[in-house]
């Protein structure tokens, strides 16, 4: 659990540093964005330039530790070929969810041509989000606590911190507030308290599967070549279901998504965890043969 801590210690240094630049860079008028937007973009630049040091102190900053020591051809099969089983797990779940009425077509879709572009967009943001989420969850973090801690604490606290900092997000400061210090407190302290909100409950669990189950696949493989692929397919789907499709709240079963993207919840927690059941289980095997 050591190696779970000093990475949360890490991402939650970057907040503080955030809290204090966004007030001050704020005030100087040059930026017109919205506080809790200025906060997050500046603590995902700060975890970014300073994960490379962390890594070398670690001694976590070569190919293997990070999860790509594999060739690079047998690398971008496994990218390739993840991508594809990510887009049809995912899309499964979306099939089902239209079935059941929780999700509906759009019916003021776009042209085909913005369309087509925000397809392009999905495909390359999810590209984008498989790679470093991966290398820093899957690579990164997963090898730290694996070599300290073993199978079963990688597995879980991986997983579990995957979870947490998706929720770990500034938000927007109540009406009437100003940024100024206690503006800047407030939104700070709200970064860790929202994350235990009891709507976030099924989006959380569906998100602690998805990491387990990427967990185990970084496990069974060595590498997180195919967990880039999954997660980049599964963002692909996410992103282009939200813009051709709208959140049906007068389902009865509305409840089976959560409020976090719409399409995870708990009916992606049963669909992702039988499937990391079911992998598990069938690598185990094939592992003992």
């Amino acid at each position: 659990m050591r190696a779970t801590l000093l990475f949360f210690a890490y991402c939650f240094l970057c907040f503080v540093l955030a809290a204090f630049v966004a007030s001050a860079l704020l005030a100087t008028g040059w930026i017109e964005l919205e506080p809790h937007r200025v906060m997050s973009r500046l603590a995902q630049i700060f975890i970014l330039l300073g994960i490379w040091p962390l890594l070398r102190l670690l001694q976590l900053a070569d190919r293997a530790s990070l999860g790509y020591g594999v060739s690079g051809p047998a690398l971008r099969r496994a990218v390739g070929w993840g991508w594809v089983q990510g887009v049809a797990i995912l899309l499964a779940l979306v099939l089902a969810l239209l079935a059941l009425e929780i999700r509906v077509p759009d019916p003021n879709l776009a042209d085909w041509s913005t369309i087509l572009g925000n397809v392009a967009q999905a495909l390359i943001g999810g590209l984008l989000i498989g790679v470093l989420e991966e290398t820093f969850f899957r690579g990164a973090l997963y090898t730290a606590i694996r070599r300290r801690d073993g199978l079963a604490s990688a597995l879980i606290w991986s997983s579990l911190l995957y979870a947490l900092l998706h929720f770990m997000k500034p938000g927007a400061l109540p009406e009437g507030m100003a940024f100024d210090g206690s503006g800047s407190l407030w939104m700070f302290v709200q970064v860790f308290v929202d994350v235990f909100q009891w709507k976030h409950l099924d989006s959380l669990v569906a998100l602690f599967l998805v990491g387990l189950f990427l967990a185990l696949v970084r496990e069974r493989t060595g590498h997180i070549g195919w967990c880039i692929g999954l997660h980049a397919g599964w963002v692909f789907v996410i992103q282009t279901t939200r813009r051709v499709t709208d959140g049906n709240e007068s389902s009865g079963l509305a409840f089976l998504v959560g409020g976090y993207d719409g399409t995870i919840g708990w009916l992606a927690a049963l669909w992702i965890g039988l499937l990391a059941l079911g992998y598990g289980a069938l690598t185990r095997q094939g592992e003992r043969r």
